[in-house]
């Protein structure tokens, strides 16, 4: 272990050394001697440390190593690692505008994936083949290739829904891309979705379209902080230059500027040409809209230019390929005879191995035996306290029900009594202005009455059986459902609503929808939506 460690170590500062902006010559036996050193494991944990940290021709190499490894059917496991080692090839090479390379290698990991039904797989392809088709504005195929990811997996990815939201969105199929961006959403809350951001983005891109443009302010900002917490630079260039296109749309060019000028600082500092050029035809707009047909004419001239330099970059790609395959097939030759020479020394040693692996099994096996002991004990402890503290909490429940609060032991109230303080309460419950109200309390709710109190708290909670706020939680909710169902309420936020019913914060009126109903109130409203369209669609000959 610490040889390897060694051994990882010393890779690093190779690239340091030998490299300038994380790059490794594929010349250096030197280097790639010492990651054929490495197991298959620890060879593809190197290949996504340097991926992850930008050093996408180490990364190539590690990968190429796996790749080229050869291997047995029933070895499951190096399969699948091969098969991660392609796509992830062909994601390096995607961004790297080598969309040939890319889609290469996209095809050898999907063949390998049907070979042996590998279902995960198989969707991460499907959706990697649909960016490339959606890069070169093929929207019906790439939507071909989104729909497949979506049938083959298992579970929904943030990412796919995106994508195939977009993709809608592109097509004006507005309520298939409010499903599936709104989805995509929900999912990317659920599983703490790394690129959040992006999906907030698109949601708001949603709303622009539909010329909800407060909803999409909104959701832009909510992409703006995202980024930066996880500080994704690319995403706020393109959140920043949407914001600019929204303000400008809707009659305020002096904000569109602010937010275009920011969003070119960045865009210029990390090279990405594509923002670049969107922002000039942004400002070329702007200038038009102020008059200016001059400096208008000069950002679009800027923006054609700029345009330019984003497709050579894209035909320069397909130029460096290649260089590249002649590099690479330098390489695969080498590779292949170190493996050679690895395997070699593994069928040496490998009875030495099975000494060792018997050995250690034996001691895993004693050590699994004293952990599940003392698990069971650990267990077995637990549940007689959880068994005690149930039979306090059922004995403590019952005294509840047989004895009378001792706070309304001296309080005599006759039958009549109660029956008239019940019959006001309610009657005032039924006033939806005055319990909506964010002040009103019980002794709010005493005073219009004209009843003490004292005597109000003990009617609610032994005649009504309840307390004060779950009764007043109760009619607020009803009001917020009646609210959801009005036709206008596509429009309601859930903190206008909540704010309209009376509660203090969006997260207390979540709390007590849920309570009362069982369910969320963004669950509740995506319902309403759908028996609406079933009801639209019995309805329609």
């Amino acid at each position: 272990m610490l040889r390897n460690n060694f051994l990882i170590s010393a890779l690093f500062f190779s690239v340091v050394i030998f490299g300038q902006n994380n790059i490794i010559s594929y010349r250096s036996s030197d280097i790639i001697s010492d990651f054929i050193r490495l197991s298959q494991q620890q060879l593809f944990d190197t290949a996504n440390y340097y991926n992850s940290k930008n050093s996408t021709d180490t990364a190539l190499v590690c990968y190429s190593l796996i790749i080229n490894t050869p291997v047995k059917d029933n070895e499951f496991e190096q399969q699948k690692r091969i098969v991660e080692a392609l796509n992830k090839s062909a994601i390096i090479y995607y961004y790297m505008s080598d969309y040939r390379s890319s889609y290469e290698f996209l095809i050898k990991a999907l063949l390998l994936s049907e070979k042996y039904d590998y279902d995960t797989y198989i969707s991460k392809i499907y959706n990697n083949i649909g960016n490339i088709y959606a890069h070169f504005n093929k929207i019906d195929i790439a939507k071909s290739f989104f729909l497949r990811a979506l049938n083959v997996s298992a579970d929904s990815t943030a990412g796919l829904l995106n994508n195939l939201g977009h993709i809608e969105l592109e097509n004006e199929n507005i309520d298939s891309a409010y499903y599936y961006l709104n989805k995509s959403l929900q999912i990317s809350i659920q599983q703490n979705y790394e690129h959040y951001g992006i999906i907030l983005n698109s949601l708001a891109s949603f709303y622009q379209k539909t010329k909800m443009y407060d909803s999409a302010f909104y959701y832009y900002r909510l992409s703006l902080e995202e980024s930066r917490i996880k500080n994704n630079l690319e995403n706020e260039t393109e959140v920043l230059s949407n914001m600019g296109k929204l303000f400008l749309e809707i009659g305020k060019p002096d904000s569109a500027i602010l937010y275009i000028n920011k969003s070119n600082i960045i865009a210029e500092e990390i090279n990405l040409l594509r923002i670049v050029a969107e922002n000039f035809l942004t400002i070329s707009k702007i200038e038009e809209s102020k008059g200016n047909i001059r400096k208008a004419f000069e950002y679009y001239k800027n923006y054609v230019t700029q345009k330019d330099s984003v497709l050579n970059t894209e035909i320069f790609g397909d130029i460096s390929q290649l260089q590249r395959f002649y590099e690479v097939s330098k390489t695969n030759k080498q590779i292949e005879e170190l493996i050679i020479e690895k395997q070699i020394k593994e069928n040496s040693i490998y009875y030495q191995n099975i000494i060792w692996f018997i050995t250690l099994a034996v001691l895993l096996f004693v050590s699994l035996v004293l952990l599940y002991i003392f698990l069971q004990k650990r267990e077995l402890n637990r549940s007689y306290e959880v068994l005690f503290a149930k039979n306090v909490e059922i004995i403590e429940l019952l005294d509840s029900y047989t004895k009378t609060p001792e706070k309304y032991k001296n309080r005599n109230l006759t039958d009549a009594m109660q029956k008239n303080i019940q019959t006001k309460v309610l009657a005032m419950m039924e006033n939806i202005p005055a319990i909506c109200s964010v002040d009103f309390s019980l002794n709010k709710l005493s005073e219009l009455i004209g009843i003490n109190h004292a005597y109000v708290s003990q009617v609610i909670h032994t005649v009504l059986n309840t307390s004060f706020r779950s009764l007043l939680n109760s009619y607020r909710i009803t009001e917020a459902q009646r609210l959801f169902e009005e036709p206008d309420a596509h429009n309601y936020t859930i903190e206008f609503v909540s704010n309209q019913v009376g509660f203090k914060s969006r997260a207390a009126f979540i709390n007590a929808f849920k309570e009362i109903t069982g369910v969320t109130p963004n669950y509740y409203c995506q319902s309403l939506k759908e028996k609406l369209k079933a009801k639209k669609a019995l309805e329609t000959p």
